[in-house]
């Protein structure tokens, strides 16, 4: 088994931590800035000059696998961008994961990257012509509208929202949450999840439809915060849908597929999920080392107390653990499909969120009082991870998924 770095894994995961580090991490005071002032629900301004300076320099749409690799794909359809396997994107999430926002600069930021896959996977040429090219140029923004607020959607047949036929249209009712980045003026477009036949077989019961999120009937509530947090100007918007018309055409892959194509859009997003955890953990470390070594309590530094010697050595331990798990889950994906790597992507689904989050809540101590506040980043930090044990299936989802595969493996003959 080798270990070593490709010389193409090599590159672009340099390339990436290169431009964070000279170009994004100077401008932090910049970006926090510009949060704190004029309006809340705006692009910032930051992130729009960066980008083309990621795009020229080659770092754009990095998340999207060779095209070779795709179902149902119609290679007359150019994607715009470097393709790299899921092991060479881990290597480029996990650095973009050290400074969350920077992914959008790279048009590398869920839930477009997700949308983008199934827009490229499912859709048809004239669905991406309207949509995913201008997602492909990081002109406009997407949302994903999956879980509701009356059921537990942790259980997707549970989905109650109604996509009906009527003529050359679909009517859409029902009413969603979590539809992370429709607070974005940018936001465009939505991939609405919901049921076209409540007495097909269970799992043929659900479709996917594109919906414009200025159609009438689209209706915004309110943005729901994570632990105070707003994350404008993405956003986490609970949305209203009454009698929402879309065009026939608006369907993806036919009514039934839902399922389908649920599983083929959220094994990747799950993993490039977990590859920017792992980097918040590195981050998270490397900032509580810094900070137990330049303070001193009871006559000696913060770091020479053997409490602390004992996390940091703990955190070092765990976040290569993690990582190795996240990269042979990628190359699994790589070499084998997702279907083969389930159970793998299900591990480090579960691992490296209580992995980050135990880090991160370290760092939160050895900072003291500042560790909470907005002087540093590890209190948003730690709130955005907390939600990823929710994200993309709970803990408790894929832990009954991992059990149940060992259970199989070994079940008792006859």
């Amino acid at each position: 088994m080798d270990f070593d770095l490709t010389e193409r894994e090599a590159l672009y995961r340099d390339r990436v931590r290169a431009f964070i580090e000279s170009e994004i991490r100077p401008r932090m005071d910049d970006y926090k800035s510009q949060l704190a002032s004029g309006e809340r629900w705006q692009p910032l301004p930051l992130i729009e000059e960066l980008k083309p300076k990621a795009k020229a320099a080659g770092l754009w749409n990095l998340f999207m696998p060779p095209g070779h690799a795709l179902a149902h794909v119609d290679e007359s359809f150019e994607f715009e961008g470097t393709q790299l396997t899921n092991l060479e994107y881990a290597l480029c999430a996990e650095e973009m994961g050290r400074i969350l926002w920077s992914a959008e600069v790279f048009n590398c930021s869920a839930p477009d990257t997700g949308n983008m896959e199934v827009l490229h996977r499912y859709g048809t040429a004239e669905q991406k012509e309207r949509w995913l090219r201008p997602l492909m140029n990081g002109e406009i923004r997407s949302a994903f509208l999956m879980t509701e607020p009356a059921v537990a959607s942790s259980d997707a047949t549970n989905i109650q929202c109604e996509i009906r036929r009527d003529g050359d249209d679909y009517v859409i009712n029902g009413r969603k949450w979590w539809s992370s980045g429709a607070g974005d003026p940018r936001c465009k477009v939505a991939i609405v999840m919901g049921k076209t036949d409540p007495e097909a077989r269970r799992h043929q019961q659900q479709s996917m439809v594109l919906m414009p999120l200025d159609a009438p009937g689209v209706t915004v509530e309110r943005a729901l915060t994570v632990y105070g947090y707003d994350d404008a100007p993405h956003g986490h918007m609970e949305i209203a849908l009454d009698n929402v018309r879309v065009p026939a055409a608006n369907m993806l892959l036919g009514e039934g597929r839902g399922f389908e194509i649920a599983q083929g859009r959220l094994g990747p997003g799950r993993i490039h999920h977990c590859m920017r955890t792992i980097g918040a953990a590195e981050e998270a470390l490397e900032a509580m080392v810094k900070r137990l070594q330049s303070r001193t309590a009871f006559g000696k530094r913060l770091s020479e107390h053997s409490v602390w010697e004992q996390r940091v050595a703990q955190a070092r331990i765990d976040i290569e653990m993690s990582r190795l798990l996240c990269l042979k889950a990628a190359d699994m994906m790589d070499k084998a499909g997702n279907k083969a790597a389930r159970q793998e992507i299900a591990m480090i689904k579960v691992q490296a969120p209580n992995m980050a989050l135990r880090i991160i809540d370290d760092a939160v101590q050895a900072h003291g009082g500042a560790g909470v506040s907005q002087d540093f980043n590890l209190a948003a930090s730690w709130a955005g991870i907390r939600t990823l044990r929710l994200a993309d299936g709970p803990d408790e989802v894929h832990n009954r998924s991992i059990a149940l595969m060992e259970f199989a493996r070994h079940a008792p003959e006859g």
